[in-house]
């Protein structure tokens, strides 16, 4: 049996990653948690570990996205363009983990962690502040500031202008 590679996940939660917005950290700690067991799974369960981390990033991307949509960003946007490529890349990864690279898929998860920390606190941070200020309700999706909403549809992040190349988009993740 192949035990990880890595001593640990390269992000752990903590309050420096929240957001203000219960169901978005909630959503964020439990993508963490998901990453961490994939990093610390044995073989015989790290890919079952994951299509359980690949169907949450895609509930929490989609839900995400909604929002977006529901607030004034429109469909193209970088923030939902770059959830569509770190989707495309992790379906990837399952795919040569079922060829037997293991340690890709482990190593994938690695780097998504890195990637998740600075995702939270650019995109997601620029995304929160957003909602934040129309007055969006998560949970209910009521929104009691609408006047907030940009006159034209927001094709950045929310804080300025971005590049979607999908080089940059997995490297950087940054705007």
């Amino acid at each position: 049996m192949t035990t990880a590679t890595l001593d640990s996940t390269p992000v752990q939660w903590s309050p420096t990653l929240g957001l203000e917005m219960p169901v978005m950290d909630d959503t964020h700690e439990a993508c963490i948690d998901l990453l961490a067991a994939v990093v610390e799974a044995p073989d015989e369960t790290l890919l079952s570990r994951w299509a359980l981390l690949i169907d949450h990033t895609q509930e929490h991307f989609d839900r995400e996205d909604q929002w977006m949509l529901d607030t004034g960003f429109a469909p193209d946007n970088c923030h939902s363009s770059q959830h569509s490529i770190i989707l495309q890349v992790m379906r990837e990864g399952g795919k040569r983990g079922l060829l037997g690279e293991l340690d890709l898929v482990r190593h994938m998860a690695y780097e998504l962690g890195l990637w998740l920390a600075n995702h939270i606190q650019s995109m997601d941070a620029a995304l929160a502040l957003h909602l934040r200020s129309a007055g969006f309700d998560a949970v209910t999706g009521s929104v009691s500031h609408p006047q907030a909403f940009a006159s034209e549809a927001i094709h950045s992040c929310g804080g300025g202008s971005c590049d979607t190349s999908p080089g940059e988009a997995v490297q950087t993740a940054r705007c």
